[in-house]
C-alpha cells in the first residue's frame, strides 16, 4: 500500500510528476491520501479519471470531501458527526462505512441487471408499437391515417405499459442478497 500526505501531493501536482505518481500507484493494492486539502482530493480523482480512463468512486463524510465526491463518477456520502454536506452532494448516502459492501455488491448488482432487462423491455415495447403502425400503413395505402386514437397513443407509454417496469424494478432479484455477499465475483458476471 501507499500512504501519501498533502505536502507530497502538492509537490507532485506543482512539479508535473502526475504520470510518475500514477505509475507508482498502479503497482499498489491500495493508496491512502491523508492530510490533504479538498482541492487535492478532487485533483487526485480527476487525475485518475483523465489519465487511466476508468470509472471512479469517492466516499466522504464531511464538507471537506464535497469537491472529491463531485469530481468522481459515483459519489457516496456517509452521514455522521461531521454534518450532512457530503450526503447532500453525493449520489448515494449510507449511514455507516460498513454498509458500503452491501451497497456495491448487492444493490449494485440488482440495479445493473434491472437496468439491462429494462432496456430490452423498452426496445421490445417500442418495436412492437411501431410495427403495428407500420403495417397498418400498407392496409390504408400510406394515407397517413392512424389506426389508434391519439389519446390511446399518448397513454400507451404512460399507463398501458408502465406497470410491468414498475413491478419488475421493485420485485426482481435474480440472486439472493446472501449469495451476492458470499460470492463477490458475481458482481462482474453481468458486465
Amino acid at each position: 500500500g501507499l500512504v501519501i500526505d498533502g505536502r507530497t501531493l502538492n509537490i507532485i501536482f506543482q512539479g508535473g510528476l502526475e504520470e510518475k505518481f500514477l505509475e507508482l500507484t498502479k503497482h499498489c493494492r491500495s493508496v491512502l491520501c491523508c492530510r490533504s486539502t479538498p482541492l487535492q482530493k478532487s485533483m487526485v480523482v480527476k487525475l485518475v479519471r483523465r489519465q487511466l480512463q476508468v470509472m471512479t468512486l469517492s466516499i466522504g463524510d464531511g464538507a471537506n470531501d464535497v469537491s472529491m465526491i463531485q469530481a468522481a463518477d459515483v459519489g457516496i456520502g456517509i452521514s455522521g458527526q461531521e454534518g450532512m454536506q457530503a450526503v447532500m452532494a453525493s449520489d448515494f448516502a449510507i449511514s455507516r462505512f460498513k454498509h458500503l459492501k452491501k451497497l456495491l455488491l448487492v444493490h449494485g448488482h440488482w440495479c445493473y441487471t434491472r437496468l439491462a432487462k429494462m432496456v430490452i423491455y423498452f426496445f421490445y415495447k417500442n418495436v412492437s408499437y411501431v410495427n403495428l403502425l407500420f403495417w397498418y400503413q400498407f392496409f390504408c395505402g400510406f394515407s397517413g391515417s392512424t389506426m389508434i386514437d391519439y389519446w390511446q397513443m399518448i397513454f400507451f407509454n404512460l399507463f398501458f405499459t408502465s406497470l410491468p417496469p414498475l413491478l419488475f424494478g421493485i420485485l426482481d432479484r435474480d440472486v439472493p442478497a446472501e449469495k451476492l455477499l458470499g460470492l463477490p465475483e458475481l458482481y462482474k458476471n453481468g458486465q
